[in-house]
């Protein structure tokens, strides 16, 4: 079972103690380190160096894309397709175009919102080695796991270990994957 090894995880009581375990771990050099928590755990993920914003971009770009989207699309279609001169209106009217324009940003953003949160997740994936953690069914209960992945350039099971049982964490177990996904 030694090549289907995950990671280590160290299991605690309170979000206090998991906050504290995870500046430890990220200040040992440790950088491929998750954790998993019952409800969200103010500062946590600057602890654990957490640092992306690449939804929020998708989600800006999209939108803004959309916006333009729709704009182009009634311009096109007003000005240059069907150009109806009706009740000596203008050709391109802004005020008339912003609700398709608005929908459009929504509509785009919203999707991009949900698209790049599930690819950047892994998503969908109806099993994950972290599963297999000791007592980790507790995690959406009252239980905080630290875990700390194999493919860290730090991780050595020996020493994890080690390191993780000075954490102070009530339960300090491997992770075994069941086939080599991961």
């Amino acid at each position: 079972m030694e090549n289907l090894l995950y990671g280590m995880t160290a299991e605690f009581k309170d979000p206090d103690a998991l906050l504290v375990a995870a500046k430890k771990t990220r200040e040992a050099g440790y950088m491929e380190i998750d954790c998993y928590t019952p409800f969200p755990v103010h500062g946590l993920d600057e602890a654990i160096g957490f640092k992306e914003a690449k939804v929020q971009w998708a989600i800006l770009l999209a939108g803004i894309a959309g916006g333009l989207g729709g704009a182009a699309l009634e311009v096109y279609v007003s000005a240059i397709d069907q150009p109806l001169n009706i009740g000596g209106r203008p050709m391109i009217s802004w005020p008339s175009f912003f609700p398709v324009m608005y929908e459009c940003t929504i509509l785009l953003a919203g999707c991009t919102a949900l698209f790049v949160m599930l690819a950047l997740n892994g998503l969908p994936r109806p099993n994950h080695p972290i599963f297999n953690a000791v007592n980790f069914d507790r995690a959406t209960q009252d239980r905080f796991f630290l875990c700390i992945e194999k493919k860290d350039p730090a991780f050595n099971e020996k020493d994890t270990k080690k390191f993780m049982d000075s954490l102070g964490a009530d339960n300090v177990s491997a992770v075994y994957a069941d086939e080599e996904t991961y």
